[in-house]
Formats: C-alpha cells, structure tokens, sequence
C-alpha cells in the first residue's frame, strides 16, 4: 500500500407499530404467539419487511475493513524470526481488533513482493516471514490465516502486488529458484527496486497463474491489488522499456498508450479468470486517488495532484465503466478542503464515475494521517477521520472504507478511530450484496431455543434446509410482542454475525441485562451476502431483577430544565401534575431536558405525557438520549394528550443524565409542550 503524498426523522414508534400490525393482522400475516406448554420462551411470528425508514448511523450494510500489511513487516508480521506460536498470536490480536471495531472484513498482503505467504508451486515463501526467502516457515500462513478470519466471521480478502519484485536493486539477493532470476529479461530495476516488466506477455501470464494458485486452492473471499502497477515515476528518469516496447507495441502509437493497455489486460483478464474458477470471489482494487485532473482531461476531478492515468498508467475510471472488477477503493488520503485534492471532491467524483455500473465504491481511508506528526493541522483534529464517514452518506455509490493500516487502528491517535467506531460503527453491520454477481439467500433457520443462564442468553437454530449459508445474523429486539416490520430494515437490533458450521449454530448474548426482556432472531446469510427471512422470534423474559420506573415532571427539582423562552401554563386540566411548559417553534437548537437516574443499562421503555389540543403542533420533535447517540420522534400533539404514549423502547446507558428533550426546531405551527415523561426498565 503506498502512502500517497498527494437525522433523517423517525416515524414515531407508536404511529408506526400501531399502522403496521394492523395492516398485517389485515392481510393474516401476524397471528397470536403459541403459548407453549411448559417454561420454553414464546414464539412470536414476524411479519414481511415493509418500505421502513433507517437511521443512516447504523447502516443494515458496510464493508468495514483495515489493511494488514506485510511488506517490511509493516503490521504482520511485526518482524522476521518470529516463532510460529507468536506469528498466529499476533495475527489473531489483529483479527480480534477488527471485530472489537466492528469491522466485518481484512485485506492481508499475502504476495508482497513476487513471493508467497503460502506453500506456492511458482514462488518462493516470503522472506518477511522467516528472514530468509525460500524457507519454510513452518505451517502454512494463508491457511490458517483464512480459517481464523472465518472463525470470526470475517471476509479475508488476499492482497496482491502483480509487478513489484523486490525493495533493492540485486537480482543476486533473490533466493536462486526465484523466477525472476530464472527469467532475468523479465526485470527491470526502475528507482532502486526490481520489478517484473508489465509489457512482457509471459510476464503477465505468469503473474496471473502465481496469483490464480492461491485463488483455486483457498477459500478467499476477495482477490486485492493496490495501486502499484507501473512503478511511480522517478524524477527525470524513465521506466526502461523502450525495447519491450518496441517488440510487443504493434498497433500503438506511443509508449504511454501501450502501457496502460498492459494493464488494462492485466485487469480484465484477471477478473476473467478469478469468476471462471469461483464466481463468489471478489475482486478488487485500492488506486491511486487521482484518476486525472480536470484541467488536463474534462472527465477528470477538480484536483491538481499526481495523475494515476498518465504517471502509473492505471485507467482506473476505464477498469470501472467497463466493469472489470467488482470493487473499487480508492485511496483519497487527503482532508476534506485539502487545496490540490479535497475529500469531499473526490468522493464526489469517484460516486459519479461509479454511478450505473456494477463497481461498489469503498474508500479507502488515511487513518495512518490521524493524530501523527508532519501531517496537515486538519489531521492534528480528532473528528477529520470521522467527518469522511459522515460526508459519505451523502453518495449511496459508497458501500465502505478500508483503513491503512492495521497498526493505525490500533494506536488510534488522539482518539480519531474511537470516535468512527462510536459515530459510523456503533452497530454490526452485513457486508454490501455485489452488484450482477447473482445468488439467491438461502431459507430462514430455524431458531429452536433462547435460554438465559448466569452468563447471558445462549441461542441455538437449527440451519435452513435450502440454499447455501455460510453464515447467520443475529438480531435482538427490546421487549415483547408482535415484531414490527420495520424492526430489521437498519442495524439498530444487529447483535452479531456468525460463521455458519455444521446443522446447528449456536450463540451466547453476554451484553444481555438481566432484567430486561428481549426478542431474538436469526437469519441465514449466503456466500455473496443475500439475506434470508427471519426466523420466528423467541421472547426471553427479565428475571424480574430490573424493576425499575420513573417519571420526571416539569417541576421535578433538578430533573428539568429549559429556557427562558419556555413559558408555564395551566389552561389544559389533562395536564399532569400542576402545570406544563409549552414554547413556539423556531429554527433554533433550544431543547427543554427531562433528566433522570438510569440504574443500569438496559432497554427502557420512554413515554411521554401532554395535554392535547387542535392548536398544538402537529409534529413536536422529541429526542431520546440513548447508549448509541440521540434519536428523534415527532408527536403530533393536537390529538392523544392526557395518558402516557410511547415514543418507543431504546437501548439507555447507565447514570444521571438527560434523556428526554422535547425541541423547539419544526417547521409545524402551534406552541411545542413538554409536561412529563415517564422512563420503565424492561
């Protein structure tokens, strides 16, 4: 990988839970839970999927992956001479890192540099494993290093460099069954490295059949390239291939054109090849962020940086149009409003390029800029990294980010990666579904038992009895009852993805709060990520240990507080308590809290209570300070006013803060009222 130095508003759960069950006990779909015959939890059927809002911070699908690199021993492994013990310990402290940031995938550079990080039958194994190029290390790295990613239920993505052959310019150093040294007219040293010749035929065949052997004998889920094709250009010196050129370059007029047709091969075959062997196989590619400047090519972006068209000869945008992968990450390692190549123009750019193809756009993200030194000021900010993520739900062509690299994430400087995590990652998410690939989701699973025990609730399903699953979503839901039909359109209730393995699978909730009452689900997930129905849910009840309910009057001492532009009023007698505060809307941020004391987190039950009338406004904004950031419910309050009404059951963490705040900012008429709210543990 090369270091390139160039609220959406809710519909009220209430309205919504109300209107869907009755549309779908309409039609038949939601029938009476089966009352069992002994302790077993219930079963509560769930009904089809309708048009549901979501909450863009916790997309349904992400791919959320981080580059482990190889090459000089950059993140694995952390240097040569390990033992085999310790190389698999810290390969497994990686993927554990993934998981903890909620990531669902890794890119592992497995042929760094013409070698292998597996016993290959064309190249030799890698010298950044042992020290030594050529020697065994001991076990085979990329089987256990895919086997542990699955373990986890992460995509593994195999990381290539099709050209790059060694980081020094002695052809001598390279162990003496290395093809290079075999094929000596393959290489050029170029920039004191050696490369293999991309104009050479035989060149591009052979680094096609190297990579293609790890393709056929693993279970990869994704072949990876970066930007490293021809090497980048040397001050004043060019690439010497005007021979090669001159033998292989009948029909082109130029060397540059011919080049990039090189390249071009490379990737349209290669993408051939891969679907021909396994057609659930992904292939993708990290380019250079510059595809060209608009001032050179009108096609271009409102850039002024290197070029990956004319310097690297890497067409990138053609690879794109004429769907020669399956993926495209570019690396845009700039801030946003970097004057020569600014984020947000090149985001916007590559969202246009990919538009209308059947290329998923995943950006590929300089969270090695975050926090260090010799790095613009906007990188010194801890919210640069997260503003991205936030700007990229702007263009749905964006699917995901890949961060460079994996030691990067881990030091999380200055707490730019924490601060992704808790604002883009807060939930699991599914891997995006590959656009024209094909596949079908196989049948729902059966989820046959929900068992809570001291160490939490322990799931087991049976698997679906059509279709290929190679793994399962399990989601938990707040409460009992019928399931609403939104309730999966989003990530909000995703607990866990697991790999699939036998008949059966199996599934231990430790996050599950004693007290509180949940319904599980599962579904079953196919190799290219299509997603069956749900299971039938299973209730499991609290232990009765989590008892708890508040209510917060307006007048309650130190449990709220508003505005002087909050008045008190009396005039409504299904008013609770003696008075309430009512307020005109306006377009400022001027919320009136109701705060109170949460024992522990856990899902909570929040309601409200107004006194209604025609005036009031129909749409009062009102906010739930929940564990993974504030939600908004609109009530209308003309109409309902004088009992409790829920806004709807939500996720809140433990201790005294606000939690309940009724806004000012609607466009409706009328005065916006904050009475009561009343906050029950489930």
């Amino acid at each position: 990988m090369k270091i390139s130095v160039m609220m959406a508003l809710r519909v009220p759960t209430l309205v919504r839970t109300a209107l869907v069950t009755a549309l779908l006990v309409g039609a038949g779909l939601l029938a009476q839970a089966p009352q069992p015959t002994s302790a077993p939890p219930t079963t509560v059927p769930v009904a089809v999927q309708a048009a549901c809002p979501v909450d863009p911070a916790t997309p349904k699908r992400q791919f959320r992956g981080m580059w482990v690199a190889s090459v000089a021993n950059v993140d694995w492994p952390s240097r040569t001479g390990l033992t085999v013990a310790q190389q698999q310990a810290e390969y497994r402290s990686w993927l554990d890192l993934a998981v903890t940031n909620r990531m669902n995938a890794v890119i592992v550079q497995i042929r760094p540099t013409a070698d292998a990080f597996w016993p290959s039958t064309y190249e030799p194994w890698s010298h950044w494993l042992t020290g030594t190029q050529g020697q065994n290390p001991g076990y085979d790295p990329l089987g256990f290093m895919v086997a542990e990613a699955h373990a986890r239920n992460l995509e593994f993505h195999a990381w290539f460099n099709p050209y790059r052959v060694a980081n020094h310019a002695d052809l001598s150093r390279l162990v003496s069954t290395h093809p290079a040294r075999r094929n000596p007219s393959w290489v050029e040293t170029y920039g004191g490295q050696l490369y293999y010749n991309p104009g050479i035929p035989a060149v591009r065949a052979f680094v096609q059949d190297a990579m293609m052997d790890a393709v056929s004998r693993y279970d990869i889920d994704g072949v990876h390239w970066d930007d490293y094709f021809y090497p980048y250009p040397v001050s004043g010196v060019s690439f010497p291939d005007q021979d090669t050129f001159a033998q292989y370059g009948a029909g082109f007029s130029n060397i540059n054109d011919w080049r990039r047709n090189n390249v071009n091969l490379l990737v349209q075959e290669m993408g051939q090849k891969i679907h021909a062997a396994k057609s659930w196989v992904s292939f993708g590619i990290s380019p250079f962020g510059i595809w060209r400047n608009a001032s050179t090519d009108p096609l271009g972006s409102r850039t002024s940086g290197l070029q990956s068209y004319d310097s690297i000869y890497a067409d990138t945008r053609r690879w794109v149009k004429q769907n020669w992968v399956d993926y495209i990450a570019p690396q845009i390692y700039w801030h946003i409003g970097h004057p020569a190549a600014d984020y947000a123009e090149l985001v916007r750019w590559w969202s246009g390029v990919t538009t209308g193809t059947n290329v998923q756009l995943v950006v590929g993200q300089a969270t090695y800029r975050s926090g260090a030194s010799g790095q613009d000021p906007a990188w010194q900010n801890a919210g640069e990294l997260t503003s991205h993520f936030t700007l990229n739900r702007s263009y749905p062509q964006v699917v995901g980010d890949i961060h460079f690299s994996a030691k990067d994430v881990r030091a999380n400087r200055i707490g730019a990666m924490a601060r992704v995590v808790a604002d883009h990652y807060s939930r699991p998410a599914l891997l995006p579904v590959p656009l024209a690939r094909g596949g079908a989701a196989p049948g729902a699973p059966t989820l046959s038992s929900a068992t809570r025990g001291s160490g939490g609730v322990t799931l087991t399903w049976q698997r679906p009895t059509t279709g290929t699953t190679t793994g399962y979503a399990v989601y938990r839901l707040p409460g009992d009852g019928p399931v609403d039909a939104c309730a999966l359109a989003d990530s909000r209730h995703l607990i866990a993805t697991v790999r699939a393995s036998g008949a059966t699978g199996t599934y231990l909730d430790t996050t599950a709060a004693a007290g509180s009452t949940y319904r599980y689900l599962v579904t079953a997930l196919h190799r290219l990520h299509h997603e069956s129905a749900p299971s039938a849910a299973r209730t499991v009840p609290g232990d009765g240990s989590g008892a708890f309910s508040v209510i917060v009057d307006n007048t309650t001492t130190g449990g709220f507080t508003a505005s002087a532009n909050w008045g008190t009023s009396t005039f409504l007698s299904t008013r609770y308590g003696s008075n309430y505060r009512f307020a005109n809307p306006q377009s400022v941020s001027d919320v009136a809290w109701f705060s109170a004391t949460i024992p522990a987190t856990g899902s909570y039950r929040v309601e409200v209570w107004y006194p209604a009338d025609p005036g009031y406004n129909s749409a009062t904004p009102h906010l739930v300070a929940t564990s993974t950031g504030n939600v908004t419910v609109t009530v209308d309050q003309r109409s309902g006013g004088g009992q409790w009404r829920t806004l709807g059951t939500y996720s809140l963490a433990a201790g005294t803060r606000q939690v309940v705040g009724v806004s000012r900012w609607t466009a409706g008429t009328g005065y916006v009222i904050a009475d009561a709210v009343r906050i029950t543990r489930l």
